[in-house]
């Protein structure tokens, strides 16, 4: 069933806003719909080793670094090693969504609308570069996202800031000229990644998926992306409401 749009955020007749100088996108939950993969892979894993796992357990990881998740299966009786659980995750998570990835309403049409209007784009993502690879491609290809930020880059993981003060970091360089720190924007969709944003000083809008984040500190939150524009999200940089 199609996701009802969210209400235009900037009304009719109205001067509109510039988009934001620069938007950083969250990939899972946010861009793509892949937690019911991780979901299917983690408990099929801690099944696989005679342990029981339940959504609720995965719920509580959603966001969290592949590793800090990792060590939370092995604590539910995967007899792995950390990074072998990482990567028998990540072989399971990547053929699923190389099968069939499916797009958070809005995000498609929203990243190709910024590319368009010619917006600095960067992926901020905890999952690894292989999963990150597949939905570059499944979002028109590389060159859709002028920096792309993974989880296996060395930096510590969220809500730690490091992933966003990385990829602005990047977006500084971009041959346009560096981006207005104070116009930048992050989308997120959990918590872990909301405190993420806004410890490396963004403005971030959240949009929830499978978690609520009212207490994450989310400077403006949508139901859906669907229906929303570059202007729009100027708009939530500029500081007005929805």
């Amino acid at each position: 069933m199609p996701h009802p749009a969210a209400p235009p955020l900037t009304p009719p007749g109205t001067h509109p806003f510039a988009p934001p100088s620069a938007v950083l996108f969250d990939m899972d939950g946010t861009l793509v719909d892949t937690e019911p993969s991780w979901f299917a892979a983690e408990a099929q894993l801690v099944a696989d080793h005679g342990g029981t796992w339940t959504e609720t357990d995965s719920l509580r990881l959603v966001g969290w670094g592949l590793e800090d998740a990792a060590a939370e299966l092995r604590r539910a009786g995967v007899r792995l090693g950390v990074r072998a659980i990482v990567d028998e995750l990540l072989t399971r998570v990547v053929a699923a969504t190389r099968a069939r990835t499916v797009h958070r309403a809005g995000a498609r049409e929203l990243v190709e609308a910024l590319r368009a209007r010619g917006v600095p784009l960067a992926l901020v993502t905890s999952s690894e570069a292989p999963l990150a690879e597949v939905v570059i491609a499944s979002l028109g290809g590389p060159g859709v996202f002028d920096v792309v930020v993974t989880g296996d880059l060395g930096h510590p993981a969220k809500p730690a800031p490091d992933p966003y003060l990385r990829a602005a970091a990047a977006l500084a360089r971009h041959p346009a000229g560096p981006p207005d720190p104070a116009r930048m924007l992050a989308v997120e969709d959990s918590r872990t990644g909301i405190r993420s944003a806004t410890a490396a000083g963004l403005c971030t809008l959240a949009v929830p998926h499978l978690v609520p984040v009212d207490d994450a500190g989310a400077h403006h939150v949508l139901p859906t992306l669907a229906g929303v524009g570059p202007e729009d999200l100027g708009r939530l940089v500029a500081g007005a409401r929805p």
